[in-house]
């Protein structure tokens, strides 16, 4: 997810707190923060949900009141390609706009484990928001309309820490470097491919009608999948201002798209990507640089199954 421009400390950003619980002044004494990785989300591969009212997991919070720091000196306990936010000694003007490049330096503002009635109630919440939202989309949709003969799945597929992990820090094993323009400067992003990715890709293609929307921007994201996905198999790109902003979060409202929403299936790594609509979900786990990952090898066959289907095929998790 990624991370708005901001004076504030970057521990303060990258790690927001529950609004129950007032933020944390850092020390006097020293500027310098840790920072580690939130732990892994619970993987829908590893263990379904049992009925459709737990398919949203988690509970949106809004971050505490920034504060104003002019110093920034952080250490991250990341192994490789880790955010360049937590590389930085000094204020730069670059900052705001380098973390907001990519959705995954967004801070998270999910608390991931939540009892399931504020699970409930956070979830009716943003349908009722999504309600108010229908008639000033109404007749716009996302995606162009396809021939009624072509009756297939929508599958829409996450970017960021779902197919790739991306980073402002050399990462000596890189699969690609794409430059980004910034501000009249020549940037260098590294990505890294999960494993499988390709073959995952290929048998999504001819299954599926394949829609990649990330909360990445464009100027990034679009050069990312031109070299991922040499075999066209997304029909549609959708980037970050297609989303829906809600709570601090860009949303990938469904609703939009054009589609049958009963048949349409969303995988993604942040629960706050598809809280609009959660019995669409297939959740992943987040990918970073683990090289035995196997999330998209075990998901091919559950996505294979569900192609097979006629009808409706959500609910997700009770209908598959």
């Amino acid at each position: 997810m990624a991370l708005e421009a901001s004076n504030t400390p970057a521990s303060t950003i990258l790690s927001p707190k529950p609004l129950s619980s007032p933020p944390q002044q850092p020390p006097p004494s020293s500027t310098s923060t840790s920072i580690t990785h939130p732990p892994q989300q619970p993987s829908y591969l590893d263990n379904a949900p049992k009925n459709d009212s737990t398919a949203a997991q988690h509970q949106i919070q809004s971050p505490p009141p920034f504060q104003k720091s002019n110093n920034i000196s952080i250490q991250a306990s990341m192994p490789r390609g880790e955010s360049p936010i937590t590389q930085m000694t000094k204020p730069s003007r670059h900052k705001g706009f380098l973390s907001q490049l990519l959705c995954c330096f967004r801070p998270a503002s999910l608390n991931l484990y939540q009892d399931s009635n504020s699970i409930y109630n956070n979830t009716t919440d943003a349908t009722q928001h999504h309600n108010s939202l229908t008639q000033k989309y109404s007749g716009k949709y996302l995606l162009p309309a396809r021939k009624p003969s072509d009756n297939r799945i929508c599958l829409v597929i996450d970017l960021d820490e779902t197919l790739v992990h991306s980073s402002f820090k050399p990462i000596e094993n890189a699969d690609f470097i794409v430059p980004v323009e910034i501000d009249g400067n020549l940037h260098k992003v590294y990505v890294l491919k999960r494993p499988h990715v390709d073959e995952f890709l290929k048998r999504m293609g001819q299954i599926y009608e394949c829609v990649l929307f990330t909360a990445s921007l464009a100027k990034y994201a679009d050069p990312v999948a031109d070299l991922l996905d040499k075999e066209n198999i997304f029909k549609a790109r959708l980037f970050r201002e297609s989303c829906a902003f809600y709570r601090g979060n860009y949303v990938k409202d469904l609703s939009r798209l054009g589609r049958d929403l009963s048949r349409v299936i969303i995988v993604d790594n942040s629960p706050a990507s598809y809280i609009f609509h959660p019995d669409n979900a297939l959740p992943v786990t987040s990918y970073f640089d683990d090289e035995t990952d196997n999330e998209l090898l075990k998901l091919t066959p559950i996505l294979e199954r569900i192609a097979a289907k006629q009808g409706a095929v959500v609910p997700i998790c009770s209908n598959n």
